[in-house]
């Protein structure tokens, strides 16, 4: 471990060489891919430096006890040695788990679409329910959450809403929330105050860049037309929507949230290269779910995930059997603890494959 170390540190400081070079400011792709790779390595070198610091502190006092006469510093060095022990595995377990290799797409924006399910009304109303409960997460990550297409339910909430999150490792936070989230409760629509089971699936795709992605323009279809609000109405008199198809695969991407027809493009050229990314995404992780079975999930988004029981203010992950219950709270956007539970049994199962491989 103490080697891997050394060479992230030796990277590192490679990289804040680099980084002022004038050739390298320059050049702003290259100078955004240095500044983040340093970020990255700096949360690292910063806790190996503090580890060090330790190991050093521990050396020190081992000596006294095995060198020093005067029975008083003897007593004190021993104390400070039961407290520098459990503070260096501490920080050994947070060093192994800062080395396990990350999923490369973790740092990337992402598109999020939410789509009621089973259940009619009641799963477009869910829907923009956990739709409200991502704005209220992402404001309080402070990431930046824009508006792609949406059709509206018809007694409120979304049919389907479709939104991209801009900030530091959204995916990495949001792949998680890929799945079926199914609601149980009375409906607003429900006169006998019965208990309902609707659902909606959520997909969280990682944000594709041109690099990752090579689309070919003669390969889609572009349709213009008005954008419409609630109840069919004309937002504006212009052409500003676009419809985009990709021949190859017949995937139907639409944005007319902005009032330019060149901004709707763009975005939705973003959220067809990101579905197409997802297909390819979706090949190795059914490759490697062949091989192994995470009790995270593969992130299909077929996979019922969790529950939310009005009744009993309950929520449940069915992937880590976690159970919270407070309810009105989760609907606010506080699913932090979901997040990094299972953040953390993902991590638990790359250590373990690393340690039988």
């Amino acid at each position: 471990m103490l080697d891997q170390l050394e060479a992230i540190r030796e990277r590192f400081d490679e990289v804040a060489q680099q980084i002022v070079q004038p050739e390298v400011v320059s050049d702003q792709k290259r100078f955004m891919k240095l500044s983040k790779e340093y970020k990255d390595l700096e949360k690292i070198v910063v806790q190996y430096r503090a580890y060090t610091q330790l190991l050093e502190e521990i050396d020190n006092a081992k000596k006294i006890i095995a060198t020093e006469k005067d029975e008083d510093f003897r007593e004190l060095a021993k104390a400070e040695l039961d407290e520098l022990v459990p503070r260096r595995e501490t920080l050994e377990e947070t060093l192994k788990e800062m080395l396990i290799p990350k999923d490369p797409n973790d740092s990337k924006n992402v598109i999020l679409e939410i789509r009621g399910g089973t259940g009619g009304d009641e799963a477009a109303i869910f829907a923009g329910d956990l739709f409200r409960m991502y704005q209220r997460f992402c404001d309080r990550m402070g990431w930046r959450m824009s508006l792609v297409d949406y059709t509206e339910g018809t007694s409120g909430g979304y049919k389907e809403i479709i939104a991209e999150v801009e900030g530091e490792d959204v995916y990495g936070k949001l792949k998680f929330e890929s799945g079926v989230h199914r609601v149980q409760r009375v409906p607003a629509t429900e006169t006998q105050g019965r208990i309902h089971t609707s659902a909606a699936s959520v997909a969280v795709l990682p944000e594709a860049e041109e690099v990752d992605v090579d689309l070919n323009m003669n390969d889609i279809r572009k349709d213009t037309f008005c954008s419409s609000g609630a109840g069919g109405q004309s937002v504006n008199t212009t052409y500003s929507a676009v419809r985009l198809t990709h021949l190859p695969t017949g995937l139907v991407v639409q944005c007319q949230d902005e009032r330019s027809q060149l901004k709707n493009l763009e975005k939705a050229l973003t959220v067809l290269r990101s579905r197409l990314y997802e297909i390819e995404l979706q090949k190795h992780n059914d490759a490697i779910a062949s091989q192994r079975k995470t009790m995270v999930g593969s992130g299909d988004r077929s996979d019922k995930i969790r529950t939310y029981n009005y009744p009993q203010s309950r929520v449940t992950d069915h992937r880590i059997g976690l159970t919270v219950y407070n309810l009105p709270a989760v609907m606010d956007g506080d699913i932090d603890e979901f997040i990094e539970q299972l953040r953390i049994a993902e991590n638990a199962e790359r250590l373990k494959e690393g340690a039988t491989a």
